[in-house]
């Protein structure tokens, strides 16, 4: 079998590829522009592809492609419709980076609601060191405990953040955006509700017809002042053109692991924020903990040994 990963960077260089190779004939690529794909996956059986796009067409003059994986849980970066006609079967990898997106949330949160970009800067230019006190109490942080932690998107990973926000002793609410995920143990509200009641907002939906720009500049002001805004599902679900608006005109705060254009463009808005001190953006690192990462590459090579068992 010849094997073709198309963007093995994105998997990290510290991934062992060793249990790949005893499957077939591997051809790895760092990465994969939208011009050379075709030329890549053309005399492949197995196609290995995180990020990298495959359209109808490519499909169609890859005769001898059997199997398309997916490094991802998310599989809109493949023509289903087109690789089921063409009997290519095509699988994703889901529920490997829950534990790592959970674990990142709390991260942004806890580093938005402590003003940590504040102490580490203090310490570092020495202002702590030059002051007459032990402490810095001028950037008054608050406890999770006791406040109203709103999820927006209930799967596996949403309910995960509400079991640890509610260890921390947080009032927790979700809205489900397909309006179908209504049976949990906590209170389904509008996500009009959600968002001017919480004073921690996590955003944990998929991107379709529904979630895009579902936060925008109608319902940004619902917000309350103070309060801090999470996108860790998809970027395009908040309008990032609104939210830095929103961030300028008056004290809330967000953090944002995921952009609609990726890596960010440096015409997005967000670039000019002129409160930094309230946003946070990290580079789509949610789900990439080492251990995602490696129960990603054993949920490929498990695809890859099911199908060849066929």
């Amino acid at each position: 079998m010849n094997i073709v990963l198309l963007d093995a960077k994105t998997l990290g260089d510290d991934l062992d590829l060793s249990a790949l190779k005893q499957l077939g004939t591997l051809t790895r690529y760092d990465t994969t522009n939208k011009e050379e794909t075709l030329a890549r996956i053309i005399d492949a059986d197995i196609v290995i592809t995180n990020k990298v796009v495959i359209t109808a067409d490519m499909l169609a003059q890859s005769k001898k492609l059997k199997l398309i994986c997916i490094a991802a849980t998310g599989m809109n970066n493949v023509d289903l419709q087109a690789a089921k006609f063409q009997g290519i079967e095509v699988k994703n990898v889901s529920g490997y980076s829950t534990k790592s997106v959970v674990q990142h949330t709390f991260a942004m949160a806890l580093y938005l609601l402590e003003k940590l970009s504040y102490y580490a800067e203090v310490v570092e230019n020495d202002t702590w060191a030059k002051s007459e006190l032990f402490t810095d109490v001028s950037h008054p942080f608050y406890e999770i405990s006791g406040k109203k932690w709103g999820i927006i998107g209930f799967g596996n990973i949403g309910q995960e953040v509400a079991k640890i926000a509610e260890a921390f002793g947080a009032e927790v609410s979700y809205h489900s955006t397909s309006g179908n995920n209504l049976h949990h143990a906590y209170p389904h509200k509008s996500l009009e509700f959600i968002l001017k009641d919480c004073d921690i907002i996590s955003i944990h939906a998929p991107l379709n017809d529904d979630t895009y720009d579902l936060i925008n500049e109608i319902n940004l002001p619902y917000i309350k002042e103070k309060s801090i805004l999470l996108n860790l599902g998809r970027g395009g679900i908040v309008n990032e053109t609104d939210l830095a608006f929103e961030l300028d005109r008056r004290e809330i705060y967000a953090g944002l692991d995921v952009l609609e254009t990726e890596p960010i463009t440096l015409s997005n808005r967000l670039n000019d924020v002129k409160h930094k001190e309230r946003l946070l953006i990290t580079p789509h690192i949610a789900w990439t903990s080492i251990e995602a990462r490696k129960k990603l590459l054993q949920g490929i090579v498990k695809n890859i040994e099911t199908f060849l068992q066929k």
